[in-house]
């Protein structure tokens, strides 16, 4: 197991650390309710530093990066972001990942903790015939998540430049905390703003205390990942390993909206056919009925009890108070209003297909 940068940070804090894509990582501190809501309704803050960074540079950096993604990067002006998928060749998805124009060759690709070694020998096979000159920083790079409606408030004492001014999906680079060259970006996985803030691990530490400093008068909270994880299930961001992985295509998933066709990517044309031909399932999302929790795992099953599909993710909402859930079912029962049953133990529970976000501000 690797330690994350702040390992003895959280420690000090409380947190409970658990083993999480091998590191240490903070799970909870004071319980996952009350960081979920801390995070929607003022400013919390993620340790996010297992994630893996790579840097693309040189002439065909953006040649290399739009063959083995399914996204336009060539649409990135300098300090824009994208999300985005490396396909595999069978019409299901290495990774999913966001894409950072840094500078005019230059780009940082910003991946799954789990998936580094195995995204970094995919882009490594591909980038034979493209010679990018391809850096893997992840040990080298610590990521903190400021998220909430007050991040931009809090934390705009911590830098000279206009916080409120960094649209959604951009990114600029600057001082912050009284560190130059942070990367300073409007991205993150909760649906609620704020930043996801780039930085070496020698300077995560004096970042991280002058960000609590400057937020303690907003009730500014540390966060874990299982707060992390009902804030995004909350706006049915999917999470890779469980609502994507190598045996889900983009087009199941509900990511045709980053799959581009105007250009030749890994699996394009296969992809493309599907699209056209309709896939024979997809990832729905949906809300319970009655009472229950749905759980990765569980079967979806239809009015007779057989299995029609499965739960990829699934959890009580604190916000909706709700037991709702994403999970592949046939096309056929797809459409927003379809009834479907959730098997919970010995019990089919029913629930309604819904239109996400599952969470609306």
């Amino acid at each position: 197991m690797k330690n994350i940068a702040l390992h003895q940070v959280h420690e000090k804090l409380g947190a409970k650390m658990v083993p999480f894509a091998g590191f240490n990582m903070p799970v909870q501190y004071e319980g996952v309710t009350a960081e979920h809501l801390t995070v929607r309704e003022s400013v919390g803050v993620f340790d996010v530093s297992h994630m893996g960074e790579f840097l693309v540079s040189g002439e065909n950096a953006l040649a290399l990066i739009q063959k083995v993604t399914s996204n336009d990067a060539s649409k990135l002006e300098i300090g824009d972001a994208q999300y985005s998928c490396f396909p595999n060749t069978e019409n299901g998805i290495v990774d999913d990942l966001i894409c950072y124009r840094i500078k005019e060759d230059q780009y940082l690709l910003v991946v799954n903790a789990s998936n580094i070694e195995k995204d970094w020998n995919w882009i490594s096979k591909y980038n034979e015939e493209f010679g990018a000159d391809l850096r893997d920083l992840s040990d080298d790079y610590s990521l903190l998540a400021i998220q909430g409606p007050k991040a931009v408030e809090a934390m705009q004492s911590l830098s000279s430049l206009d916080l409120a001014d960094i649209p959604f999906y951009k990114f600029k680079v600057g001082d912050f905390a009284g560190i130059e060259h942070v990367i300073i970006s409007a991205t993150g996985y909760t649906g609620s703003g704020g930043f996801e803030i780039y930085c070496k691990n020698s300077e995560v530490e004096q970042i991280w205390n002058r960000v609590f400093l400057a937020g303690a008068e907003f009730g500014i909270k540390p966060i874990g990942l299982a707060a992390r994880d009902t804030l995004r299930l909350e706006m049915g961001y999917c999470l890779y390993g469980n609502d994507i992985d190598d045996t889900t295509s983009p087009i199941e998933a509900g990511l045709g909206w980053i799959t581009k066709f105007t250009k030749d990517f890994v699996n394009s044309e296969a992809l493309a056919k599907q699209k056209e031909e309709k896939p024979s399932r997809k990832l729905v999302a949906f809300i319970l009925n009655e009472r229950g929790i749905p759980r990765q795992g569980y079967d979806i099953v239809d009015d007779e009890g057989a299995k029609i599909g499965n739960v990829t993710s699934g959890t009580m909402s604190p916000n909706l108070s709700k037991g709702i859930g994403l999970g592949y079912v046939p096309t056929a029962s797809s459409k927003v209003g379809s009834q479907i049953l959730i098997q919970i133990r010995k019990k089919a529970i029913p629930a309604t297909v819904v239109k996400l976000p599952f969470y609306k501000k």
